[in-house]
């Protein structure tokens, strides 16, 4: 952000009337602008829409979209909690409520898709069907998806370590022994943690090999990592979007689980034979009884 706000500052001298308008507005409200059509930031700050294009050309972009996109991946890992709620109430239509979130994960899924990297993706499943120890980290929002991830690979392999993250030195002496061999998977979105970006540069350096599950190439995480996976999670009020997160980490258990097709099968009997005998999940004796009705 300070680069663009200094880019800004820069010119501010040789901007025109309507443009030096516009600029001040982004330097005070950046967090609001980045969410705002041109025309609408227009008619904030009095210009036209014309105004507010050209002042985007001005500072090097092809269009105002590319300078909007610029300030929204930028913002992503600044606003707190209380100012996502403020920004995101202008965008979400408040009489439909359901249909703008669901609008809106959509969106993240169809831009998942498109930017999808199928090399990165399939050296990551071979470097965790190589891997010695798995280790699987997540905090905070992101540890729903650790767990989740953790889940099913537990049902694939016998190496795998949910870190577990009450505390930062109890995250530390869970993979103080991850190295060369080991794979360690790293799940952060903005905001980003700097817990789990500090264990992947302590794993990194021990020669582990880090796989970082997170949303673009400005992530912290991509530093360490070895292999990214990227999936759309912008924000949804003060709520972190996991759709696409979720639907990609489904993608990576499905292609580990095709690859292990026999292991997972005897492994899904055996369970199936334990939940039965269990009485793990609810039976089907009264489904059985209201058809023999």
């Amino acid at each position: 952000m300070n680069d663009l706000i200094a880019q800004i500052q820069e010119g501010f001298p040789k901007f025109s009337k309507g443009q030096k308008l516009i600029a001040n507005y982004i330097i005070k409200h950046y967090d609001k602008a980045a969410f705002m059509t041109a025309a609408k930031l227009g008619h904030e700050v009095g210009v036209s829409e014309s105004t507010v294009v050209r002042f985007a050309t001005e500072l090097g972009f092809e269009g105002y979209p590319e300078l909007q996109k610029a300030l929204r991946e930028i913002i992503k890992s600044k606003l707190t909690s209380a100012q996502r709620l403020e920004v995101s109430s202008s965008q979400i239509d408040a009489n439909n409520i359901m249909k703008s979130v669901i609008q809106s994960d959509i969106n993240k899924l169809r831009i998942t898709m498109e930017e999808a990297d199928e090399e990165s993706f399939n050296a990551a499943v071979e470097a965790i069907l190589n891997a010695r120890r798995i280790y699987i980290l997540g905090v905070r929002s992101s540890a729903a998806l650790a767990s989740f991830l953790g889940f099913y690979f537990n049902l694939i392999f016998e190496n795998v370590r949910l870190v577990h993250t009450t505390s930062v030195s109890e995250m530390f002496e869970q993979i103080v022994n991850a190295r060369d061999g080991d794979v360690v998977i790293g799940i952060s979105f903005p905001r980003y943690s700097r817990r789990t970006t500090k264990a992947l540069e302590f794993v990194s350096r021990q020669g582990a090999t880090v796989i970082a599950i997170t949303d673009n190439s400005a992530s912290p995480l991509v530093q360490y990592a070895d292999y990214c996976l990227f999936a759309r999670s912008d924000m949804a009020s003060f709520v972190d979007s996991l759709v696409a997160p979720l639907s990609l980490i489904n993608a990576l258990i499905v292609a580990i689980g095709l690859k292990k097709k026999e292991q997972v099968h005897y492994t899904l009997e055996k369970l199936e034979k334990i939940w039965t005998e269990y009485q793990i999940y609810e039976s089907d004796d009264r489904t059985t009884s209201l058809n023999k009705d």
